[in-house]
């Protein structure tokens, strides 16, 4: 597997295309005007509580209010203040029912929060009072004693030695150190480093968790504490694999801030770190530009001839897979069964390319045989365990649907974006213009009865007034006669195919 980062840098916007092998894989966007807010840390002011909802919104000094869960809302009470302070572990894993959300928090009570999704759509940001900051290898988890390590570390041995150098390089750092912060998240990028690696994060943590602190108490409210690195810079830090061969960046100022941040955390990014001056734009590399755009329509082409239909709600995205012009070889089964099997290769991509999240539902061709289903289900479980978000699958259902949720934290690619079509209001339809044709002769009869005119004029497209002139000229003529008055049409160039007025003469 090679895989390449290509980063490019504008005053504007920052984007970062991961390539595999020649393929893209994943786009990052980031506008210097609407940076993404996760891991942000706020101190907000809480200005409604909601107990029918378990949750409550908070000013954090956004243009829409965030919102909170009380899930999300981890209490500990100072003894002298009541203040609600910071701990890691949520009531219900220890077995406790969540408690009332009027216990926790009141209108006008000031709360350090982090955003953890960003506002999406009419939605506000997500909110915890669970903080997490992260380095290279390390998440640290102010108020917890908990040491954990990532899930996708699946060796025994090297999970327990990592806890166990992680451990070390606590009792070591902490000496001399009041009160130092215990709870940390191993990350994935930690599998097979050593302790000097892993000292450098904790003290790096420590340090950054101190300042932290400081500035809570200094900062007004509603007000921003912590804000995260930008993009750039992210990706070394999380998005730099053992296995990626080049970081390439296209700007020489944010090149030599990117290397010099290598060279204090993440060193053995240092050496594939390139600064690409071509003249060829950096993202013609690998037609990433022509890959952006078709991410951006319904339909996906498969190789074989067959094709995904990808649909975007707001509650949930729907997958639908076709055979197209694929006709096999063999027998229908085993052309349904290479069909979704490729499919599961492509949507895997698309899922990561458009950053799609949320409930998925891919609606795969029906296959009769049970070992075929396993197969497609266990190449989707596979293509998917590249993905930074986290993935959950199900199994595939008697109709053939497969229910899968994907974490959503920022918006998908098509809504940063794209935005609702004015014409259509995002429905991907237009009425035709014979429906407009008879939504005219019923707004005429309708202001008939209400009001004495001499004449109507119509105001429509170019589309409908054709229709109405040629086609529908009989109708035209019954419904003078009807009314007794006369109608005339004018053309309005800039109307829609729907947009239409009737003017009393």
């Amino acid at each position: 597997m090679s895989e390449e980062i290509l980063i490019n840098v504008t005053p504007l916007e920052t984007r970062v295309a991961v390539v595999e092998n020649g393929m893209l894989q994943e786009v990052y966007i980031e506008r210097s005007r609407k940076r993404g807010l996760v891991g942000n840390i706020y101190n907000g002011k809480v200005v409604r509580v909601l107990p029918g909802m378990e949750a409550a919104f908070v000013d954090i000094g956004l243009e829409r209010a965030a919102f909170i869960h009380v899930s999300d809302i981890v209490p500990e009470e100072f003894p002298d203040t009541g203040e609600i302070s910071v701990r890691a572990t949520p009531p219900e894993k220890s077995g406790q029912k969540y408690p009332d959300i009027g216990a926790l928090l009141r209108e006008g009570q000031t709360l350090v929060v982090q955003v953890t999704k960003d506002p999406i759509g009419t939605k506000g940001a997500r909110l915890t009072t669970q903080l997490s900051i992260p380095s290279r290898y390390l998440v640290l988890m102010p108020g917890s004693e908990h040491l954990g390590v990532s899930q996708r570390i699946e060796g025994e041995i090297e999970r327990e030695r990592l806890k166990q150098l992680v451990q070390a390089c606590l009792n070591e750092n902490a000496e001399g150190e009041e009160a130092p912060p215990k709870g940390f998240i191993i990350r994935t990028a930690a599998d097979g480093v050593g302790q000097e690696e892993l000292m450098s994060d904790v003290r790096f943590l420590r340090r950054l968790w101190q300042s932290l602190s400081r500035r809570i108490l200094a900062t007004q409210t509603p007000g921003q504490i912590y804000e995260d690195l930008p993009l750039y810079i992210r990706t070394l830090r999380d998005l730099v694999r053992p296995d990626t061969e080049k970081v390439r960046i296209d700007s020489r100022e944010s090149f030599q801030k990117a290397l010099e941040f290598a060279q204090s955390y993440v060193a053995e990014v240092v050496d594939r770190l390139e600064y690409y001056p071509g003249e060829r734009p950096i993202f013609d590399l690998y037609s990433v530009e022509d890959e952006l755009m078709k991410a951006l329509g319904r339909k996906v082409q498969l190789k074989s001839g067959g094709y995904l239909i990808i649909d975007q709600t707001e509650a949930m995205t729907t997958i639908d897979v076709n055979t197209g012009a694929f006709v096999g070889h063999r027998n229908l089964e085993e052309t349904i069964f290479k069909t979704n099997l490729e499919a599961s290769r492509a949507l895997s991509r698309q899922l990561r390319l458009r950053n799609l999240g949320g409930i998925i539902i891919i609606d795969f061709i029906d296959m009769e045989d049970e070992e075929h289903k396993r197969q497609v289900l266990r190449m989707l479980e596979k293509m998917l365990e590249r993905d930074h978000a986290k993935t959950k699958i199900s199994c595939v259902s008697e109709l053939g649907l497969v229910e899968m949720t994907r974490k959503r934290t920022t918006e998908s690619l098509g809504q940063m974006l794209c935005e609702p079509c004015k014409t259509c209001d995002g429905r991907g339809t237009v009425k035709t213009p014979e429906t407009v044709c008879y939504e005219i002769f019923r707004e005429i009869l309708r202001i008939n009865r209400s009001y004495d005119a001499q004449s109507y004029r119509v105001l429509a497209s170019q589309g409908a007034v054709d229709l109405l002139l040629d086609q529908q000229s009989e109708s035209v003529a019954d419904l003078e006669t009807f009314i007794g008055k006369r109608i005339r049409f004018q053309v309005e160039p800039l109307y829609t195919q729907e947009q239409f007025d009737v003017v009393i003469q």
